[in-house]
């Protein structure tokens, strides 16, 4: 399964202006930051938490942010 983060690419780029920042912001290297946002790696409940607060996203915007899953077109 992999999810659909370009909303929250979005957000992140609005908010900080790249993903680096946000990444550092997160306290976490750009390279994690990236695996994370290509589906190389999950979010944990923490980093989502964290995300949501640095990003202003609230608990009702969660889902669309961070569980959309990707459809595939057979």
């Amino acid at each position: 399964m992999s999810f659909d983060y370009r909303k929250l690419k979005g957000r992140i780029v609005e908010k900080f202006g790249s993903q680096t920042a946000f990444a550092s912001a997160m306290g976490i290297s750009a390279k994690t930051m990236s695996d994370k946002l290509t589906n190389k790696v999950f979010f944990s409940q923490g980093e989502i938490n964290i995300a949501m607060r640095l990003l202003g996203i609230k608990a009702s915007e969660l889902n669309a942010y961070f569980f959309k899953e990707n459809v595939q077109n057979v």
